[in-house]
């Protein structure tokens, strides 16, 4: 097929949306663009720049992990794609607009909000969900101006997943240790001033139940002022040794933490991972000062600390005309394919996080939005005909609904201006934290 007979056949051909710029939007892109079929896509992203969890969750100090944007970039330049930046499903244009101008609807929309413990306490100043810790230091629009009070001796985070471990790293991690990242500026000037010298990492269950990988965990072993212990009174030596010898993630998990509970602590911070632990209540005269947990005898032990970072899972935000799980946290979906209990809703599917809940690496997705990408080209031939719009004269309206609608090559100038700011630093880039501050960079 010649590059003329490729165009008129994207241009005939069947037309998908994509909502969200993350890992499995991408990865579900790359499924439909590949197949041959003559399909064209078009992601919408609410913010001005791409890549969803890559950009605003993966943690500065994992540089290696943001490397996957290079292949996204590539999906990008792929025929019969095109990027629908700075527009907002759900507020500038609603999923029936989108069903009317798409063969088919892929919602890619993460997990974005956090769970609660659902105990007393868990709203008072000082207490954060551990989501919005990240977001604020990965430099997202949204959550630039929260202040987290680093001032205080001591911080708990809650939770025995890698998001917890994140956010318990950067607590230890010293201002050169992360001024070479692309932490945002104002985090890596707020943790410059932290005071924060013990950390806290607790969680319910045993060595062995815990979500956190052994990648995760070896990072403990390199911190330059802080050492990694375990509390001896919440271990025995059986919580090292693993059930199944075979399983390598497991063993070496165990004995990186086995390795923790025997190290000799001379380092001015110290993080002191806790286990068997459940918070049952937090308290404090106007603001957080200790936590209760339960211990598995139902004794309660009391610990202290001034900033507390819940991070017990994430669930998906519910769209209006989206069926909903709201026992998963998910959009409604059978393998993929969106449901109102049995029944498919025709031309609707879900991918990444949205599908299956906040649950492995960004290589996961890959695998997910393959599976997605697979249903909607079952599905595609009996939708033929059945779409009455048309995606370019929606294009042509949200035009006149949003201050600017931001191309692949808006961000690839927004994404060259944040590196010149950063080269001088030794940074890889210096972000944008502000949707207007994106929106010059695309114009200059």
């Amino acid at each position: 097929m010649t590059k003329s007979d490729l165009d008129r056949a994207y241009a005939d051909g069947f037309r998908v949306a994509v909502i969200g710029s993350g890992p499995s939007g991408f990865y579900a892109t790359e499924a439909l663009l590949r197949s041959g079929t003559p399909v064209a896509v078009d992601m919408f992203e609410q913010l001005p720049v791409p890549y969803g969890l890559v950009r605003f969750g993966v943690a500065p100090d994992h540089p290696k992990l943001k490397l996957v944007t290079t292949a996204f970039d590539r999906i990008a330049k792929a025929p019969g794609f095109r990027f629908i930046g700075g527009v907002a499903v759900g507020r500038d244009v609603s999923i029936d607009e989108l069903r009317d101008s798409y063969d088919a609807v892929v919602l890619a929309t993460g997990a974005d909000i956090s769970r609660s413990l659902g105990i007393p306490g868990e709203g008072l100043p000082g207490s954060h969900h551990a989501g919005d810790f990240v977001a604020w230091y990965n430099g997202h629009p949204d959550y630039r101006d929260c202040h987290f009070d680093l001032g205080c001796g001591a911080a708990t985070v809650i939770g025995h997943g890698n998001v917890a471990l994140d956010v318990a790293r950067i607590l230890a991690k010293t201002t050169d240790e992360l001024r070479r990242t692309d932490i945002a500026a104002h985090a890596l000037e707020a943790l410059a001033e932290s005071r924060i010298r013990e950390i806290r990492v607790v969680g319910r269950g045993r060595p062995p139940q815990a979500k956190f990988s052994a990648k995760e965990l070896r990072d403990f072993l390199d911190l330059e002022t802080c050492d990694t212990t375990i509390d001896s009174r919440d271990v025995v030596p059986d919580d090292f040794t693993p059930d199944n010898p075979q399983d390598p993630e497991l063993t070496e998990k165990l004995a990186l933490l086995r390795t923790f509970s025997q190290q000799a602590l001379a380092k001015p911070r110290r993080c002191t991972f806790r286990f068997g632990l459940s918070p049952v209540a937090i308290r404090g005269q106007g603001r957080v000062e200790t936590i209760d947990f339960a211990q598995p005898s139902s004794a309660v032990e009391n610990i202290d600390c001034g900033l507390v970072f819940r991070s017990v899972g994430r669930r998906t935000a519910p769209l209006d005309g989206v069926p909903y799980d709201h026992v998963r946290g998910v959009h409604a979906n059978i393998d993929g394919r969106v449901a109102v209990g049995s029944s498919i809703v025709a031309g609707l599917y879900v991918c990444g996080w949205s599908k299956r809940g906040p649950s492995g690496t960004i290589g996961t997705n890959r695998g997910c939005g393959m599976a997605t990408a697979e249903a909607i080209l079952a599905d595609l031939p009996a939708r033929a005909g059945q779409r009455t719009g048309d995606p370019g004269a929606l294009l042509a309206r949200l035009n006149t609904r949003v201050a600017r609608v931001l191309s692949f090559g808006d961000w690839a100038a927004i994404d060259a201006a944040e590196k010149r700011r950063g080269a001088p630093l030794g940074k890889p880039r210096e972000k944008f934290v502000s949707v207007p501050d994106m929106l010059a960079a695309a114009d200059a």
